[in-house]
């Protein structure tokens, strides 16, 4: 690691160039002890399509935003503390390579890198982050995550009742539970996810049964000794049709507006690197 970096000149210089590229729509960054180890483009899965994205991995948080001009100008920055992530590995497919999934408890997501050895210096580092700031912190790493959302272009039906069939005026939701692609009628309800949202979030049917019968269930035994008071599930559950204020589109939101990587530039083009680490 490179923590005699901290309150180095070079390092405050790299952070406030993260922090100009973000401009006033970013958080500052610059804390006492704060290292920045590492940057570079990955490849995020959003719910339409795959988009590049620019992350930075800090000694404590990994941070990552839209590229409008690549290392001039960034926005939608995302800080993630790092005690909070975990990741996991996924295998490799012929149209699928180099990947790995990000989880929090409040957002799990897919990303890719150029090659097969960014992929390992990204995990490596982040997993090595995770396990000094669980030890600067005292706590256990997490246990919970959020489900990552399926893509739009993975289904053309609904994956629960495998009948509606999407099209332009039959539009795709998201369940917030567990992140499957689903249709108006079968996620009509919402229910109130605290790790995710102060407001009840759409749930499709299943998850919905499942929730409000765990709540249900708390409810009974806290009954059982103690006072009673109304039923966690009714006070956490909302239900009939979500209306058109409901977000189902928190993927693409964080990206609208920004621009797309440039025509005149490949892409993870080969013998390029993407990513750098700082030593």
């Amino acid at each position: 690691m490179v923590d005699y970096l901290a309150n180095t000149e070079i390092n405050s210089q790299r952070i406030a160039a993260v922090e100009s590229c973000f401009g006033a729509s970013g958080q500052p960054l610059a804390l006492p002890g704060r290292v920045l180890l590492g940057e570079g483009v990955l490849t995020k899965e959003c719910r339409k399509k795959a988009k590049p994205r620019i992350f930075f991995l800090f000694n404590d948080i990994l941070v990552y935003g839209s590229i409008v001009l690549n290392k001039r100008k960034y926005r939608s920055q995302h800080i993630i503390p790092l005690e909070e992530v975990t990741l996991e590995p996924l295998p490799e497919t012929l149209q699928a390579k180099n990947r790995w999934m990000i989880k929090t408890a409040k957002k799990s997501f897919v990303v890719s890198a150029a090659s097969t050895t960014e992929r390992q210096e990204w995990i490596s580092h982040i997993e090595e982050c995770v396990r000094r700031q669980l030890l600067a912190t005292g706590r256990q790493p997490s246990t919970e995550h959020a489900a990552p959302w399926i893509p739009d272009k993975a289904t053309d039906i609904c994956m629960r009742c495998t009948q509606t069939r999407f099209s332009a005026l039959t539009r795709r939701h998201h369940c917030r539970k567990c992140g499957f692609v689903v249709c108006a009628e079968c996620s009509r309800e919402r229910f109130l996810l605290p790790r995710l949202s102060p407001k009840p979030l759409r749930v499709c049917s299943l998850c919905y049964r499942e929730l409000a019968a765990q709540k249900r269930k708390e409810e009974e035994e806290e009954q059982s000794v103690g006072s009673p008071r109304q039923p966690a599930y009714l006070a956490g559950a909302i239900c009939g049709a979500s209306s058109g204020d409901d977000d189902d589109s928190d993927e693409d939101k964080e990206g609208s507006g920004d621009g797309d990587w440039p025509s005149h530039v490949e892409f993870y083009a080969s013998g390029v690197s993407w990513s750098s680490f700082h030593s």
